[in-house]
């Protein structure tokens, strides 16, 4: 599969406010960093340095579960990223 490993029963359905991606991921979070246009933050910090802004921009859309399901999704949101070419699968 494209987005999770394959047999994955329950999976996070993403959507960026910042970038428009949709996506799936294996955590299950109310709000998440987008893995395509978000940066998870450096936290090795100096005496000098400020904490990092985390921006969690990724919000949860619906909760996949099944395997069948989290397949089906899985299958569809690769397509629209591959533009309908199977030969990946």
């Amino acid at each position: 599969m494209y987005y999770v490993p394959e047999g994955t029963e329950r999976c996070g359905f993403y959507e960026c406010a910042a970038c428009g991606t949709r996506f799936l991921d294996v955590k299950v979070m109310p709000r998440m960093v987008c893995p395509y246009c978000g940066e998870q933050p450096d936290m090795e910090l100096g005496p000098d340095d400020a904490l990092p802004d985390v921006k969690e921009d990724a919000v949860l859309l619906e909760v996949i579960e099944g395997a069948e399901n989290v397949e089906k999704y899985d299958t569809l949101l690769s397509l629209a990223v591959t533009g309908g070419d199977y030969s990946w699968i």
